[in-house]
């Protein structure tokens, strides 16, 4: 069944694309007389705007008691769909480091396919604290690579360090419940 919060989680996959392509795609006609400012600027406004739609999402499933099994895989799916978009897009155009973009999604996918195990074992794996912690300084992070902005570079590693840290908390919690 489609509620508002799994309708949230598709138009968040249906932005991640459209963000990479701005990012990305930059001598397509289409794009033709655009300076390249503007487009980082629209593809930070549909990275902010499905970033709001994760909130949303999950406040809506939470408090209006709307979770279901669909969206525990979509809410995540969609998650590493934008930021998979936005790190290889930054990646590709030279603004973020190949190494903490590897790292980043490494643990990205490890941790999402560990809890897609848990959800199809009936199991309910919430986020930890360093793990909404962690998404939203990678929010940042994206934001200011994506605007060229000052101290990108230390908020990426910051979110690399973050990211495996809660990456372990993750395993560690895992392991306690039998799934590792």
């Amino acid at each position: 069944m489609i509620n508002l919060p799994n309708f949230l989680a598709l138009v968040r996959i249906g932005l991640a694309p459209l963000m990479f392509i701005l990012l990305v795609n930059r001598d397509i006609s289409l794009f033709s007389g655009i300076h390249s400012s503007w487009l980082d600027y629209f593809a930070a406004l549909i990275f902010v705007i499905a970033s709001a739609t994760d909130f949303f999402d999950g406040f809506i499933a939470r408090n209006w008691d709307q979770k279901t099994k669909l969206g525990a895989i979509l809410d995540p799916l969609a998650d590493k769909m934008l930021t998979l978009a936005a790190f290889l897009g930054l990646m590709m155009m030279d603004r973020a480091n190949p190494w903490a973009i590897y790292l980043i999604l490494t643990r990205e996918f490890f941790i999402t396919g560990l809890r897609v195990a848990a959800v199809s074992e009936g199991m309910d794996i919430a986020a930890s604290m360093a793990g909404k912690v962690k998404t939203v300084l990678q929010m940042i992070a994206i934001g200011f690579l994506m605007m060229s902005w000052p101290f990108a570079d230390l908020l990426l590693w910051a979110a690399v360090g973050l990211t495996l840290y809660s990456g372990y908390e993750y395993i560690i919690g895992y392991t306690k419940k039998g799934i590792l």
